[in-house]
């Protein structure tokens, strides 16, 4: 007895000492100020070198050369950078380690990783603005090509449901190093279309965005897996969405467009079935192979040449930074569509192959559609 009221004593004069310790400092990252500046923190004690990495957009943070924090006179490690509105992709390096930020839940993924990622308010067209919005949404499908359960992202416009109201469809697609979680976090998609319908800009439309990765989520597994992404896009992806989604149909309310590898894969689905498609955007790319072989031109001959299928092609767009290391690519690739007598709408942009310019031409490609 005498050691249980002992040992009750112990119990109470240890959380009597616990309730009087002072809880640990909230770690607020990352904070936006008004102008701008965003400070970047994290509570690392025994790290003896904690970096910010730059998922590619942080204009003053190089690919793969991450920038060194500092601790703060409360010993939390912090840096702070201005940017430009817009959203960004970032993560700590600590210790060589790279891990999400820990003061945030908002994440981003990419082909093989995840990204913690933050938006800065200030360009009305892509924030999120007082007015109607649409719906993101998450759509497992099974794929033939991959023989299981895939996973898309779906965009439905204001209004969706409300009515008997049947759609065009843009289909957008992502580059080699993301997602089809890409377009709906760092591309800012579904702001971006909201803020055009609502001011009558862009029609309501449906955008599908798929997973174009069918392999291994690595680098290496992208070139051979093309051809596979394009037959599961013809015998999965579309007819999915023209069964589970009422669609205005035909090629006149059909769009593709895609950035980098996407592109590659928008020019591939296209002009293997030019039919179907009234609507082409090609965002910082080109044929891949253009440099060295003319077989892609060769292999889709027919179609560069059928001046029928070309009677109805109502838009054929390409844009591409002039810092971009794509723009030879881009180029070579328009001039091969011109000498096949396309009428091909190009411009080259400021910046190079980053979220900062495909937010920006999916923001001029969309409100030209469907017209």
């Amino acid at each position: 007895m005498r050691s249980l009221l002992l040992l009750a004593v112990c119990l109470l004069g240890s959380s009597s000492v616990l309730a009087q310790a002072p809880a640990p400092e909230p770690v607020v990252s990352p904070e936006i100020a008004a102008d701008h500046t965003v400070t970047f923190r994290i509570a690392a004690n025994e790290a003896k070198k904690v970096e910010l990495q730059s998922g590619g957009d942080i204009p003053q943070i190089p690919v793969r050369s991450p920038l060194p924090m500092a601790r703060n006179a409360k010993g939390v490690w912090e840096l702070a950078l201005k940017l430009d509105p817009g959203a960004y992709r970032y993560s700590f390096v600590v210790d060589g380690v790279r891990v999400l930020d820990p003061g945030s839940p908002w994440m981003s993924e990419s082909n093989d990783s995840a990204w913690s990622w933050l938006h800065v308010n200030g360009a009305a067209w892509m924030d999120a603005n007082n007015l109607p919005h649409g719906a993101l949404s998450e759509i497992t499908y099974q794929s033939s090509v991959v023989g299981g359960p895939r996973r898309m992202h779906v965009y439905t416009p204001p209004g969706f449901g409300m009515g008997n109201q049947r759609y065009p469809v843009l289909y957008l697609l992502h580059g080699a190093m993301d997602s089809d979680d890409s377009w709906g976090t760092v591309g800012r998609a579904s702001f971006i279309l909201d803020n055009l319908i609502a001011s009558g800009a862009a029609k309501a439309m449906i955008v599908v965005m798929p997973r174009g990765h069918t392999g291994p989520a690595n680098r290496g597994a992208t070139a051979q897996k093309l051809p596979d992404f394009v037959a599961e896009f013809q015998k999965d992806i579309k007819p999915y969405i023209e069964s589970h989604y009422p669609l205005a149909g035909g090629r006149a309310n059909t769009a593709i467009a895609g950035l980098s590898m996407g592109g590659q894969q928008t020019l591939d689905i296209a002009m293997g079935n030019l039919g179907d498609f009234g609507w082409i955007g090609v965002y910082s790319s080109g044929v891949f192979s253009i440099a060295t072989n003319n077989d892609w031109e060769t292999a889709h001959l027919a179609a560069l040449d059928n001046a029928n299928l070309k009677k109805e092609l109502k838009l054929v767009w390409f844009s591409t930074g002039k810092d971009d290391f794509l723009l030879e690519t881009t180029r070579s690739t328009v001039g091969m569509l011109k000498k096949h007598n396309f009428n091909v709408n190009y411009n080259e942009s400021t910046g190079g192959h980053t979220w900062i310019n495909w937010r920006d031409y999916l923001h001029t490609f969309a409100p030209q559609l469907f017209k």
